[in-house]
């Protein structure tokens, strides 16, 4: 004699399954977006902010805006005692896009950094070193 599952006991275990993952998707969704601003904050605010504090006591200033983050990786003309790399690769933010970096700083007196966040453009979303 055969046995197999009938039609009730596979549904009641579709059924299980459907409600096991209505409990947890709600806990699973949004946390990725949360984990790409909280990895932005990280690099902003001490990762790349580091090496902008290493390449300013080597050589007594932050890079200039047109130098930009780049300075951070190959040696500017006018760096005078340039010990980089300061970091291992251009900074990245984690949307894809080149973190946006300005000297002297609208915001800051020293420099501003950010992200652009999600959308790509300034808005509420972006992640920067300034409140």
């Amino acid at each position: 004699m055969k046995r197999s599952f009938t039609l009730i006991e596979l549904m009641l275990v579709v059924i299980i399954i459907g409600a096991l993952v209505a409990m947890v998707m709600p806990r699973l969704t949004g946390r990725g977006e949360q984990a790409r601003v909280t990895a932005a904050k990280a690099d902003i605010e001490s990762n790349i902010a580091t090496a902008l504090k290493m390449y300013e006591l080597d050589n007594g200033t932050f890079p200039t805006t047109e130098e930009g983050l780049d300075a951070l990786l190959t040696k500017p003309s006018s760096a005078k005692n340039w010990q980089g790399p300061y970091l291992e690769k251009k900074p990245i933010d984690p949307w894809g896009r080149p973190y946006q970096y300005k000297c002297p700083g609208q915001y800051r007196a020293d420099y501003d950094l950010y992200s652009l966040g999600r959308d790509g453009i300034v808005s509420a979303d972006d992640v920067k070193n300034w409140d």
